[in-house]
């Protein structure tokens, strides 16, 4: 039975930083895009970054635009924990998070219409709370 199980959301001051955890287990097979995605007060949820696996070759981590330069998606080697390192957290970061895994090739989506597709995540985890206040 697929697991997505994030960890690491709390409150912090803006400026701040904030390291998510997300922890994978009992997918059915290899998933072809690993993701980070969330959802604020009264917001749709939105997709930051994603991993993808083509065949045997991993390619580059995709950002969204709202995530280049301020959120780092990793990967352990153990292909267990995918990890979403925020810095300079800004009161609009406020959101609930969410980590997600699909065996479908998602980047095509992002590439023509440049947003992550959420069905293209079959498995998702609960998510975590992050709170940016003064």
């Amino acid at each position: 039975q697929a697991n997505l199980m994030e960890s690491g959301g709390g409150s912090v001051q803006p400026g701040g930083s904030l390291k998510l955890s997300c922890s994978i287990s009992g997918l059915p097979s290899p998933a072809l895009c690993l993701g980070w995605f969330r959802q604020g007060p009264g917001k749709e949820r939105e997709g930051l970054a994603v991993l993808s696996t083509t065949g045997s070759s991993t390619v580059p981590i995709t950002y969204a635009n709202i995530a280049k330069g301020r959120f780092t998606l990793s990967e352990d080697n153990a292909k267990t924990t995918v990890s979403l390192q925020m810095n300079s957290l800004k009161s609009n970061d406020t959101a609930m998070y969410f980590c997600a895994a699909g065996d479908q090739d998602c980047l095509p989506v992002y590439y023509n219409h440049g947003y992550f597709s959420e069905p293209d995540f079959l498995y998702w985890g609960h998510g975590t709370q992050v709170t940016v206040s003064s």
